[in-house]
């Protein structure tokens, strides 16, 4: 399939009604003509940033008066699934940024912790990224081998390694979480901002994996890097609930990513439907493949499967502009939207490989990399086993 023959979805489930607030659709078609070559010679998205730059894209959720977009959840779920749709990898990518400045501008709104020097950063262009991966931490958030010793200022020493940190060409502010061990009876887990120019922040290029390779998710190396107390957003002991802000980025992060995936399962089928429709049939002479009861039952299945999952992100997002209050079942309904959207994103594509063929593992067709790209969904914190185990005991303990 070349560009030209999507011009746009062909699903009414994917808002064609309604435009991007952001991009055109010579936009999308350059994202999309550059995400191969990304892909293939294992490329930052360099040309791609630019124009995200350019559009303003990465102040979407940031406060009007501050040049931004204003998004709320609903509405930058949207941007981000239609940005997966044409460029995966991209679309990612940014949210590791994205999901930053949400959760920031309601703070800021609510007149709650102070994070205007963040803010005016990203209103003045910089880039935010995440480092919270670390080989050997299977607690993720809740717990860190990265150590933080605190000075007598409130600034912090912060020494580890951190894996997986998208965006490594370019951050200029990193969100990390480091354990702090000065009182080992109550030991803590501190959230803060490590600048890229501080000494003892290195880079090592570790990034060469199976799909979203334009990401580049190189390690980033922290030797003894001071961290000033003004770029501290919380702590917490290690056990109680998570700071404000970290509480934030999780619920913009949450259903963000699960949209860049669903965009992902959206375009893979999108290309074996027209695909099916294009090609003819010996078996039916005269006919399609589509005309084959066997390929309509598996499209079928997997727009069941996509509608479902669209439905559970709208909901979801739409709970979250609206302040709907789910109590504590609020984190189990946010693990439940990335396992379903992520483990349906992956079999719609396998479904859509099947539809298409032979022809779709052939690194020229753009479902080969699709199928690699939609993997790494259930990989990404929280991965499929600590969401099953934080919904499992949350019903044992919830539920008659």
């Amino acid at each position: 399939m070349t560009t030209d023959t999507i011009a746009s979805s062909t699903s009414p489930l994917f808002e064609k009604a309604e435009p991007s607030a952001y991009f055109s659709d010579q936009d999308y078609h350059r994202f999309h003509e550059r995400a191969a070559k990304y892909d293939r010679d294992n490329l930052f998205f360099d040309e791609d940033l630019a124009d995200l730059r350019e559009r303003g894209y990465l102040r979407a959720a940031l406060p009007v008066e501050l040049g931004g977009g204003g998004l709320g959840f609903a509405a930058l779920a949207r941007e981000q699934r239609r940005l997966a749709y044409w460029a995966p990898a991209t679309a990612l990518a940014i949210n590791m940024h994205l999901y930053w400045t949400g959760p920031a501008t309601a703070l800021a709104a609510s007149g709650g912790e102070n994070l205007g020097w963040l803010l005016r950063a990203v209103a003045d262009g910089q880039v935010l990224a995440a480092g919270h991966g670390e080989r050997g931490n299977d607690l993720g958030l809740d717990d860190s081998l990265t150590q933080a010793v605190r000075q007598a200022d409130g600034s912090y020493v912060v020494t580890g390694r951190k894996t997986f940190t998208s965006l490594s060409p370019v951050w200029d502010h990193l969100g990390i979480h480091a354990r702090d061990d000065t009182d080992p009876a109550h030991p803590k887990i501190v959230h803060l901002f490590v600048d890229r120019t501080a000494k003892g922040v290195s880079t090592e290029k570790t990034w060469d994996a199976l799909g979203v390779r334009a990401t580049a998710s190189d390690d980033t190396v922290l030797d003894n890097v001071h961290v000033p107390a003004g770029r501290v957003v919380g702590i917490s002991e290690i056990g109680e609930p998570y700071p404000p802000y970290v509480t934030g980025i999780l619920q913009w992060y949450i259903p963000l990513v699960s949209n860049v995936y669903f965009g992902i399962a959206r375009r893979a089928l999108d290309l074996a439907e027209l695909n099916a429709q294009a090609r003819t049939s010996l078996a039916l002479p005269g006919q399609r493949h589509a005309d084959k009861p066997a390929v309509q039952r598996q499209l079928a299945e997997a727009e069941i499967l996509l509608d479902a999952a669209w439905s559970l992100l709208e909901r979801a997002t739409e709970d979250l502009d609206a302040a709907t209050d789910h109590g504590e079942w609020w984190t189990p309904r946010l693990f439940s939207v990335k396992e379903f959207t992520t483990t349906t994103a992956r079999r719609v594509v396998d479904i859509a490989t099947q539809v298409v063929g032979a022809s779709s593992v052939s690194r020229s067709n753009e479902l080969e990399r699709l199928y690699r790209d939609v993997r790494t969904g259930s990989l990404h914190p929280p991965n499929t086993d600590a969401i099953l185990d934080v919904i499992g005991k949350f019903a044992v303990r919830v539920l008659p």
